[in-house]
C-alpha cells in the first residue's frame, strides 16, 4: 500500500526568493558552460602548461589529504570523545581556516613557517627545510585550508556513534588503539570517506593561501587554480576550459557524497526473513521454548557442551564501591546476582564502576586472587553485555564472537574455532556468517552472550539483556541464560526490571536505592519480605510504608492498618499485601475482616486469566486486587464503580525497615 504525500503550494513570498537564490547560484555555472569552446576543449586541457599544473595539483592535493588524515583523524576523535578544558577554543581553531580569507591564511603561514617566521628559521637550520616558494609549501597551504573539512565531518560521525560499541570492545579485552582501528573507524567509515572527499576537493581547488605562501612558480607551486588565473590574462577561452574541468571534479565529488556530510552510522532495517525468524523462532529456539514450558520438542536436540571457562578457573568476587554507589559485594564462583531498583537507583552505574568506565563511582575490585582496581577496562577480564547487545555491525556473528579472543592475541584459527563452539552451545552456530542486521532480536542476544563468554571473563555483567525482546523470544533466551550460566566459573550480575528474570535466573537479588543496597538476599526471601516498595510493586504486591503501632501500622499516606503480628511500636515498616488477598465487595462486608475501606475503581487490566483492579480510596493508599473475570462480571465492575475492599489482618506481612 503506497502512501501519498500531501502536496503543499509554497507561498509566493517564500518561493520567489528561493527561486532567485537558485538562479543566483546557477547562473555562474551556466556562464562557464555557455562560454566553453567545446571544439577546443581537448586542445586546451592537453596543453603542456595545463597538464603540468594538473599533475602538480594532484600531487599537492593527495599529499594534503594524507597529512589531513594523519593529523585530522586523531583531532576529530579527541574533539568527539575526550572532555577537556579549552575544547571550544580548539574547535574554533579547526573552523578558523574555513572562514578566514585565503590570502590572510597565506600571510599567517608566512609568519609561522616562513624564513623569518616563528618556526621557519628552526626548520631551515635544523632540517634544511624551506617551505615558502616550494612544492612542500603548496602542500602545507592546501592542508591548512582543507583539513577542517575532514575534522568536522568525522567529528559529526563520531558524535553519532554510540559509545557502547567502544566500551563493549574494551570490556572484551581490546586496547584503546585496537578499539579505534577495529571498531570505531570501520563504523564511521561513511563520515571518514565523505570528509576525505571534501578535503581532497578543497585542496585541489586551493588558490589564495597557496599563491601567498608558496608563490606561483611553474612546475613547482603553480597548481591548476593558479594556472586558471594566469590563463585569464592571455587565453580566456583556455581558462574557461580549465575552470570547467575543476567544476566537473567538484560536482562529481558532491554528487558522489549525495549530502552524506557526517556519515552517521545508520541502522539497517530488518529484512522480511529476519522478521519471520523473530516471529516463528529457529529450531533451536523452539527447543528452548519447549524446555521452558516442560514440553518436548518435535526433533531431538543435541546435548549441551559444558560451559566451563577455557582455563577452568574459579573466581570469587569482592568489590567495594564508593562514590554515587556505596556498597560492598561478595560472591562465590558460579553466583548470579540480579540487580533491581527504580530508574536512577544506580544499577548501570554499578556495572560501569566495576568496568572502570565511569567517574561517578569507583570500585576496588578483586577477582579471585587478583586485584584489578588499578587496571584499565581492557585488562580487567570483565565482560559486559549492554542492553542493546552492541554487536559490531560490520562484523559477522562469528567475527563478533571471536573479537575478544583476537584482542587477547589468540591465533585467528583457534579464536574462530572456539567462537564457533560458543555459538553452537548457544544454539546460533548456523548463523555464524550472518551480520547483526540479519539476526532476529533473540539471535542477536545469544550472539552477544556468546561473545562475552568466549572472551574468557572472570566477571560477567548483563545490563537488561532481555528488555528489547518480545515475550516469546524473551522466554527462549531466558532459558538459554539459565542453562549456560550454571557452568560459568565467575560471577554474573544482571540488571533487570522483570520479576520473572530476577526469580528464575538469580541466586541472589540485590535491591538498590540511590546507590545503596536496600536488600541482598535469595529471590525467595525478597519475594516474601521485600524491603522496598518499588520491589514489592515490581513483584505485583501492594506495599504501604508506615510506622508500627500497638495493633498494626500507621500509614505514611494516612490511615491505619490492623495486622496479626505487630512490630515494636515506633519502628519503620513496610506492609506487604498480595493482590489475591484483597476482597472486593459491592456493599460493606461484615464478619472477620479487620481492614475495610470504601473506594472507586480506577483501572481494570488483564493479567493472564485474571483481572487486576486498581481501587482508589480517601481512607487508604491505592490498592490492587486480583479477581476472576466471572467475579468482575457479577460485581458489575467498570471504571468509576463504587466498591468496598477488605483485607484480613492475617494476610498482611510487616517488614521492618
Amino acid at each position: 500500500m503506497s502512501r501519498h504525500r500531501t502536496r503543499t503550494r509554497p507561498p509566493l513570498t517564500l518561493a520567489l526568493p528561493a527561486l532567485l537564490a537558485v538562479a543566483f547560484l546557477l547562473l555562474p555555472l551556466v556562464g562557464i558552460l555557455s562560454r566553453t569552446e567545446w571544439s577546443e576543449l581537448g586542445t586546451h586541457l592537453t596543453s603542456p602548461g595545463v597538464v603540468e599544473a594538473l599533475r602538480l595539483s594532484l600531487f599537492v592535493s593527495l599529499w594534503a589529504l594524507g597529512l589531513s588524515l594523519l593529523l585530522g583523524v586523531p583531532l576529530a576523535w579527541l574533539l568527539a570523545r575526550v572532555p577537556f578544558k579549552g575544547k571550544a577554543f580548539v574547535r574554533s581553531l579547526v573552523l578558523l581556516p574555513m572562514v578566514l580569507p585565503p590570502t590572510v591564511g597565506g600571510v599567517a603561514l608566512l609568519l609561522g613557517f616562513g624564513r623569518r617566521g616563528l618556526l621557519g628559521p628552526w626548520l631551515e637550520g635544523t632540517f634544511g627545510i624551506t617551505l615558502p616558494f616550494h612544492t612542500s609549501g603548496a602542500v602545507v597551504a592546501a592542508t591548512f585550508v582543507a583539513m577542517p573539512f575532514l575534522v568536522i565531518s568525522l567529528e559529526g560521525a563520531l558524535g553519532g556513534l554510540k559509545q557502547s560499541y567502544e566500551e563493549t570492545a574494551a570490556s572484551l579485552g581490546a586496547s584503546p588503539v585496537r578499539v579505534f582501528f577495529t571498531v570505531t573507524l570501520p563504523m564511521v567509515a561513511p563520515g571518514l570517506i565523505a570528509g576525505a572527499a571534501l578535503t581532497w576537493a578543497r585542496a585541489l581547488g586551493e588558490f589564495g593561501a597557496t599563491i601567498t605562501f608558496a608563490g606561483n612558480l611553474p612546475g613547482t607551486t603553480q597548481t591548476l587554480p593558479l594556472q586558471v588565473y594566469l590563463l585569464l590574462q592571455d587565453e580566456p577561452e583556455a581558462a574557461t576550459s580549465v575552470s570547467l574541468l575543476l567544476l566537473v571534479i567538484a560536482m562529481a565529488v558532491l554528487i558522489a557524497l549525495r549530502g552524506r556530510w557526517t556519515g552517521t552510522p545508520v541502522a539497517v532495517k530488518p529484512t522480511k526473513a529476519t522478521k519471520a525468524a523473530e516471529a516463528a523462532g529457529t529450531p533451536d529456539e523452539a527447543a528452548a521454548a519447549a524446555a521452558e514450558t516442560g514440553r518436548m520438542p518435535d526433533a531431538p536436540v543435541a546435548a549441551d557442551v559444558s560451559t566451563d571457562p577455557a582455563d577452568g578457573g574459579r573466581w570469587p568476587l569482592h568489590a567495594t564501591v564508593t562514590g554515587f554507589n556505596e556498597l560492598t559485594l561478595e560472591a562465590d564462583p558460579g553466583t548470579t546476582i540480579a540487580v533491581v531498583g527504580e530508574n536512577g537507583a544506580g544499577k548501570t552505574t554499578l556495572l560501569r564502576a566495576l568496568l572502570g568506565l565511569t567517574p561517578r563511582a569507583h570500585a576496588e575490585l578483586r577477582l579471585g586472587d587478583t586485584d584489578v582496581t588499578a587496571l584499565p577496562p581492557h585488562e580487567r577480564q570483565v565482560a559486559w553485555v549492554p542492553q542493546d547487545g552492541a554487536l559490531f555491525p560490520h562484523l559477522s556473528a562469528l567475527a563478533n564472537t571471536a573479537y575478544g579472543l583476537r584482542a587477547r592475541r589468540v591465533p585467528r584459527t583457534e579464536a574462530r574455532r572456539e567462537a564457533q563452539l560458543w555459538l553452537d552451545r548457544l544454539g546460533v552456530g548456523h548463523l555464524a556468517a550472518r551480520k547483526p542486521a540479519h539476526l532476529s532480536g533473540g539471535q542477536a542476544q545469544r550472539v552477544a552472550l556468546a561473545r562475552a563468554l568466549a572472551a574468557r571473563p572472570r566477571l560477567l555483567l548483563l545490563d537488561e539483556p532481555l528488555a528489547a525482546l518480545d515475550q516469546t523470544t524473551r522466554a527462549r533466551v531466558r532459558h538459554t541464560l539459565r542453562t549456560h550460566l550454571a557452568g560459568f566459573g565467575g560471577v554474573c550480575l544482571i540488571v533487570t526490571h522483570d520479576p520473572v528474570e530476577a526469580v528464575s535466573l538469580a541466586d541472589r537479588v540485590l535491591v538498590l536505592a540511590e546507590g545503596r543496597a536496600l536488600q541482598d538476599a535469595p529471590p525467595a526471601e525478597v519475594t516474601r519480605h521485600p524491603r522496598s516498595p518499588w520491589v514489592a510493586r515490581m513483584l505485583g504486591r501492594n506495599a504501604w510504608p508506615g510506622t508500627a503501632s500497638a495493633d498494626g501500622l500507621v500509614l505514611a499516606a494516612g490511615g491505619r492498618l490492623v495486622v496479626a503480628e505487630a512490630l515494636p511500636e515506633g519502628s519503620r515498616a513496610l506492609a506487604i499485601i498480595g493482590p489475591e488477598a484483597v476482597s472486593v465487595h459491592r456493599d460493606r462486608p461484615s464478619g472477620s475482616p479487620r481492614n475495610v475501606w470504601q473506594g472507586s475503581v480506577r483501572e481494570i487490566t488483564a493479567v493472564g486469566s485474571r483481572l487486576r483492579v486498581l481501587i482508589g480510596s480517601a481512607e487508604a493508599p491505592d490498592l490492587v486486587a486480583e479477581i476472576t473475570p466471572e467475579a468482575a462480571s457479577e460485581l458489575g465492575l467498570v471504571d468509576g464503580s463504587k466498591v468496598w475492599t477488605s483485607v484480613k489482618a492475617t494476610e498482611v506481612t510487616l517488614v521492618e525497615l
